[in-house]
């Protein structure tokens, strides 16, 4: 039993713990002074909350420093939440080393982050200190990704908090003062939740047209795959299809070039956030994850969010909903049908889909590039349970769409590990590249300039709607009466890299891509709202589809098509008193005409050229 326990059960015994015990609890994200560490609130619905990631790219990044208030004089227990990152692949002492600080001074002699499988509280020593003011830091010492979620510190030697699960999930509410119901921040005719390029263009389109609209977007920057955080340059074409005006809102907010894993100016993030905050009908929450719904009746009455960094809670209400998330996070949270995985061919007859249904999805993406200098650069030697040889190193300076993980791994609850390994395989062929590769030296004067930490995702949820759109619609061209934006992407479907299988069986982080051709193809209408949550509507990835035809609609020039038809539809539920469902049944005449007429300024200048994918040129006769 540790001394501490048992020191405190002794003077329990002997009557010497009349005082009671005082608590502090510091999320780490909260920091004053991030320094060099970053937000990361990928993972807060699989392990709580969101903590701060020194990404360094195997430089120590600069400290992270913040002042807490001491309640009273006495010897403080401390406990900090970390994890030891590449325990799944490596036994032993991981590189995600840290130390805190207390006042300027380690805490412990032994780094912290570097030990253990499971995120977990350290113990991190003890100070003895007076009420007042304290000074805390983490101090990174690896740039290796190290991460903290939340300090603990007790007068209680006893008080050891819980490790997960429900337990410490009550904990830190009750630490943070989180009341069960969060304040209310205001009421809105539509919420979109993700301000990706489906979730911008539902949002814009819906306020053009009337509606006060909130929009929330779980980072600091909206344009989700398109961001500078994560570096997908925009596929599918505009204007094709029968509503020709569809997609030429994107003209407005879209960047003007393309290429994945470029530096950040390429994906011009000011100009997508100028084009929100301009539209005054919408109301942008940025630094918002959307963690609790509340509903009545079959209806969406509320959804609650947090904020990545000060853990506000706000709660917004609406009698529409948009589900623009991509992982159909407010529709799972809502109860709404979902799928997840490969269906099986003979259940709607797709010969690209497996002869037996499994849990294969699209795995994500961590792209990076590397830079060169005038003189030659070092590199950690990175050996964490990932060894390369000569034959299979990848000889590269960058990586986009091809190094893509995770493809057997449900991305909603272990979507860190998907990430961390994206990030494992990196470093570890760089340092390979670095090191041990006979003609290393043409990697002397290189350096790793970027490496994602947002990691770009493809597949998780889909949402089913009144219709499920598959394979034999598109390629038969049997066109749908509640046609909408078209598709024109090929169904692109990733598959393990033969090459990569053959030296990391089962392991794999490369893929290849194979391509059925399309017509461009209008979307169903009844793809576009759940089929039993009555106001939700969905536009982006977790559209009503399966896996096989969202090789071809995940796309974010046709995500963004999707929220523009939905934001219309949106505005006439308002106009008639209606719910989505309504619009399919009685006024979809009614969205024809806004579809044809489009929301888009008419003067705006066409810069979706690049990256126009081919399509078959003559479409067979309409069935």
């Amino acid at each position: 039993m540790n001394r501490r326990i048992l020191l405190a059960a002794w003077l329990a015994m002997a009557g010497m713990l009349a005082v009671r015990a005082e608590q502090l609890w510091v999320e780490a994200e909260s920091f004053a002074g991030k320094g060099g560490w970053v937000v990361d609130q990928q993972f807060m619905d699989e392990m709580g909350s969101p903590y701060l990631l020194a990404h360094g790219m195997g430089v120590p990044v600069a400290d992270a420093e913040t002042t807490v208030r001491l309640p009273s004089k006495g010897t403080y227990y401390i406990y900090v939440r970390t994890f030891n990152w590449t325990s799944p692949w490596h036994e032993g002492e991981g590189p995600g080393k840290f130390f805190l600080l207390v006042n300027g001074r380690k805490t412990t002699r032994k780094p912290l982050g570097a030990s253990g499988n499971a995120w977990l509280w350290q113990e991190a020593g003890s100070v003895k200190a007076d009420k007042g003011e304290m000074r805390l830091a983490l101090h990174d010492l690896t740039g290796f990704d190290g991460r903290v979620d939340a300090i603990y510190l007790t007068t209680d030697a006893s008080d050891v908090p819980p490790q997960e699960g429900n337990a410490l999930t009550a904990m830190r509410r009750r630490m943070l003062n989180l009341s069960d119901v969060a304040p209310l921040r205001g009421t809105f005719d539509l919420v979109v939740c993700g301000a990706g390029t489906a979730g911008i263009s539902a949002a814009a389109s819906a306020a053009r047209l009337g509606l006060n609209v909130a929009l929330v977007n779980d980072r600091p920057v909206v344009g989700g795959n398109n961001s500078s955080e994560i570096r997908v340059h925009m596929s599918g074409r505009i204007g094709v299809g029968p509503y020709k005006k569809l997609g030429d809102l994107q003209k407005e907010f879209n960047p003007r070039r393309g290429g994945n894993a470029k530096p950040a100016e390429y994906y011009e993030d000011e100009r997508k956030m100028e084009f929100v905050t301009h539209e005054p009908r919408i109301t942008l929450l940025t630094n918002f994850h959307v963690n609790r719904v509340d509903k009545a009746d079959g209806r969406i009455r509320s959804v609650t969010a947090q904020h990545i960094e000060t853990g506000e809670e706000i709660r917004l209400e609406a009698p529409l909903f948009c589900d623009c998330t991509g992982d159909g996070t407010v529709g799972f949270l809502a109860g709404a049908d979902y799928r997840m995985g490969r269906e099986a061919r003979n259940e709607f007859h797709e010969s690209r889909a497996p002869e037996v249904a499994d849990d294969y999805t699209l795995g994500a993406s961590v792209m990076w590039y590397s830079v060169e200098d005038e003189k030659p650069s070092s590199f950690p030697d990175f050996d964490y349970g990932m060894h390369f040889t000569d034959a299979s190193c990848e000889r590269v300076t960058m990586g986009e769409w091809t190094w893509e993980t995770g493809m057997t791994t449900d991305k909603t609850r272990h979507f860190e590990q998907v990430r961390d390994y994206g990030m494992l395989v990196i470093y570890a062929n760089w340092s390979y590249l670095k090191h041990h590769m006979p003609d290393s030296l043409g990697y002397a004067k290189r350096r790793l300039g970027w490496v994602a930490y947002i990691s770009g995702k493809r597949e998780s949820r889909r949402l089913m709607g009144d219709y499920i759109l598959k394979q034999d619609d598109v390629t038969r061209y049997v066109l749908p009466e509640d046609g909408t934006a078209a598709m024109s992407w090929p169904m692109d479907l990733h598959y393990p890299d033969p090459r990569n299988s053959e030296f990391f069986p089962g392991r794999e982080f490369k893929t290849i891509n194979r391509n059925t051709n399309i017509h461009p193809y209008p979307i169903p209408y009844r793809c576009l709202y759940s089929r039993n949550v009555d106001n939700l509507f969905m536009a982006g990835r977790c559209i009503s589809v399966t896996h096989v035809a969202h090789g071809s609609i995940r796309v974010m020039r046709t995500t963004g098509m999707m929220g523009e038809v939905v934001g219309m539809a949106a505005s006439l539920c308002k106009l008639h008193g209606v719910l989505p469902r309504a619009i399919y049944r009685s006024y979809f005449p009614e969205l024809k005409r806004l579809m044809e007429q489009g929301v888009g300024k008419p003067d705006a200048e066409d810069n979706q050229k690049y990256n126009e994918p081919y399509i078959l040129p003559n479409p067979p006769e309409t069935k």
